[in-house]
Order: structure tokens, then C-alpha cells, then sequence
């Protein structure tokens, strides 16, 4: 199968070298698959782009998407997933770029994309646990995952983790493309996209661990931002008897599009 890994990026300069390294490893370990990974760069300001170019990999089985400008983790992932649909991949797999996503379960999770449509990599599920987290946190992630599974009524525990496997035409069938949330209440919707429209989503245990460089993307204010869109989306859906209504995608900037720039070998 042709795979890529989609990993968006804002200020991960110190991280995410060490994450192509262990993607190197990944890809080795996945017989079965071949494996690229597109880096999504929303031009940090930390040199992030410079490190992916550095990295040995870069112009081979490591690609770069250049942004104008950071408007959120939704954003980022739309642009990728568009190019990774747009260059024919089968499967498309997103990940953090800050080490927190264990590079060692991609193999697994691409092995269970042959009987499932979705795999998300899953702190909530028997054998998934999550280590250095502070006690706040934990709450708040349990509790985030709580509320979204009462108010959509989802079947996924972990419907906010952002380390899933997804074959590319779930991604279509989902409309994960179309979708609309441009923070971390993302990977909610996506999850309750892909159960909505029947795909076939198992959950893989994972160890998920707290970063050890640079600072989490993760706020209050992100959160509230997730909660308030998640009842948003339920009173859409009620209010259109039982159809999926997330609303309009964010439209498209001109100038925005026209400086994206896709970076592979011999072109820039």
C-alpha cells in the first residue's frame, strides 16, 4: 500500500528531526507498505521548514508543504490530506510532530486499515495509557473525550487523539476535507464525520507521551473553543433530523493558496 503521514508543524524545530528518524524506523519495520511523510509547515518563524530540508530523508521519502501563515491545526491537516488525495496515496496516517505519538504503532495500525476504514490511536481503550502528563491535563483530556461521546454520541474513546490511520477513501467519505473546525475540536469532528457516515473505526492502544521539547498547542481556550463547537454541531444535527451539518468549510484565500508551496525532489 502507498502510505504518508501527514505531521503539521508550527515552531517544532527542536522535535521534529528526531520524529523523521523515527519515521526512518517505521518505514523500515513496514514491510508491507511504502511509506512517505509530508510535513506541514505553517512557515514557522523557528527555522522548522530549514530542519525538514537538513534532514537526510528530505527530496526522498520526505516532502515539505509550506504555508502562508498559521491559522490553525484544521487548516494544516485539510492542505495535506488534499495533497496526499490529490498524489493518489491509498493510505493517510496524522500524527504530532512533537515525539508524543509512539512511531512504533504505525506498522499495527496500517495492518488494521485492512479490515477496518479508520484506526485511531487510542489512549482510552484497554492497553492505551498515557505517561508524564500532569494531573490537570489528564482531566482535561478525559474529560473533553467524556463530554464529546455524550453529546454526539460517539462509540470512540478517543475521539480528540490525533494519531489515526485512515484509508483515503474514508477521508472522502468522511468529507474530512470539508470539514470545519480549525483548532483541536478537529480530530472530534472528524471522528463523529467517520461514524456518521458508517466507516468502520477501531480503536489500537497506545502509550502516548508528554512532550519533552517545545510547548504544547494545547490552552483553556482551545478547549472551550472544542466544547462550544461539539454542542454547535449536535444542535445543527438535530435541528436537520439526524443529518451531519458541521457547516461550511472556511473559504478558500487566494493569496493564501497561492503561497503554498509544495517542496519535492528537484523542485521548490
Amino acid at each position: 500500500m502507498r502510505c504518508v503521514i501527514v505531521v503539521p508543524t508550527y515552531n517544532e524545530a527542536a522535535s521534529v528531526g528526531a520524529l523523521l528518524d523515527r519515521l526512518a524506523d517505521a518505514r523500515s519495520a513496514a514491510s508491507d507498505a511504502s511509506i512517505d511523510v509530508l510535513v506541514v509547515d505553517d512557515s514557522s518563524p523557528d527555522g522548522t521548514g530549514d530542519v525538514v530540508r537538513g534532514h537526510a530523508a528530505y527530496g526522498s521519502w520526505v516532502r515539505l508543504l509550506t504555508r502562508s501563515s498559521k491559522d490553525g491545526l484544521g487548516a494544516a491537516y485539510r492542505a495535506g490530506f488534499a495533497a496526499a488525495l490529490d498524489a493518489g496515496y491509498e493510505v493517510v496516517l496524522q500524527m504530532d510532530a512533537d515525539g508524543s505519538h509512539p512511531a512504533t504503532e504505525i506498522p499495527a495500525m496500517i495492518e488494521l486499515l485492512r479490515g477496518q476504514d479508520v484506526v485511531v490511536g487510542s489512549r482510552y481503550v484497554a492497553g492505551g495509557v498515557t505517561e508524564n502528563w500532569p494531573l490537570a491535563r489528564r482531566l482535561l483530556s478525559w474529560g473533553a473525550n467524556v463530554y464529546a461521546r455524550r453529546v454526539l454520541g460517539l462509540r470512540t474513546r478517543d475521539a480528540t487523539s490525533g494519531f489515526r490511520a485512515w484509508r483515503a477513501a474514508a477521508l472522502l467519505a468522511a468529507g474530512a476535507v470539508d470539514s470545519a473546525a480549525s483548532g483541536y475540536g478537529f480530530q472530534v469532528e472528524n471522528t463523529w464525520r467517520a461514524e456518521r457516515a458508517g466507516l468502520r473505526v477501531a480503536e489500537h492502544p497506545i502509550t502516548f507521551t508528554e512532550r519533552t521539547v517545545g510547548d504544547s498547542k494545547m490552552s483553556a481556550s482551545v478547549a472551550r473553543e472544542a466544547a462550544v463547537l461539539v454542542l454547535r454541531w449536535r444542535i445543527g444535527e438535530l435541528a436537520g433530523r439526524g443529518r451531519v451539518q458541521p457547516g461550511a468549510a472556511p473559504a478558500a484565500d487566494p493569496d493564501h493558496q497561492r503561497t503554498e508551496r509544495l517542496e519535492e525532489a528537484g523542485r521548490a
